[in-house]
């Protein structure tokens, strides 16, 4: 029986599938595996290539089957998508995976180490609360032009439509003010996240 040199690995949740090829390109197996299995798995099998596609847990995988002696190699999963044979499913796309794999040409992602993957974290974190300032600032516009009051765009505008919403003197209706006060403290809130 041949020996394995490439495994190609559907990632998922929690149910994995994962197929075998030798260097030929027959096929050795198909098999599902369960989160807790994985491991096991792969270190029972020889040194090989192993392809997933690049995805937020693949990093991870990609690290830790890495420990074991095998070659890991990620690929984007636009470039996997060709090699689909039949109808969408894991088992498919674990055989595309496959494929894909060993064509010489194929372009490969590098694996991420936690502390890049931490930095890129904080990035997509930081992108996501200036996200939300600027949707807690469009809704505090739109509201405010409903009853009239408008403002220049631009951060830095923001603030006379904070003080009319804190002037009890203003054309703003009381119903109002305490849902608008609402976004304004939201707004700090967002301001001192992103600062």
């Amino acid at each position: 029986m041949s020996e394995v040199s490439m495994i190609g690995l559907d990632l998922a949740k929690n149910v994995f599938q994962v197929h075998g090829a030798d260097a030929s390109g027959a096929i050795l197996f198909r098999k599902k595996l369960r989160r807790d299995q994985m491991l096991k798995f792969f270190d029972a099998q020889p040194a090989c290539t192993v392809a997933m596609e690049a995805c937020g847990s693949s990093h991870y995988w990609a690290r830790e089957i890495t420990k074991l002696g095998h070659n890991v190699r990620l690929i984007a999963p636009g470039y996997v998508k060709p090699f689909v044979k039949r109808q969408k499913n894991d088992a498919a796309d674990a055989e595309a995976i496959c494929e894909a794999a060993q064509r010489p040409t194929m372009r490969f992602v590098a694996a991420k180490s936690e502390e890049q993957q931490a930095a890129a974290m904080v990035f997509r974190a930081r992108d996501l609360l200036v996200r939300q300032r600027t949707q807690t600032i469009n809704a505090i516009r739109g509201h405010l032009a409903e009853f009239g009051l408008v403002a220049a765009q631009g951060l830095f505008h923001v603030a006379k439509l904070v003080t009319a919403i804190e002037d009890h003197g203003s054309a703003i209706p009381e119903a109002a003010r305490p849902i608008l006060c609402l976004f304004v403290e939201q707004l700090r809130s967002l301001d001192e996240r992103v600062a």
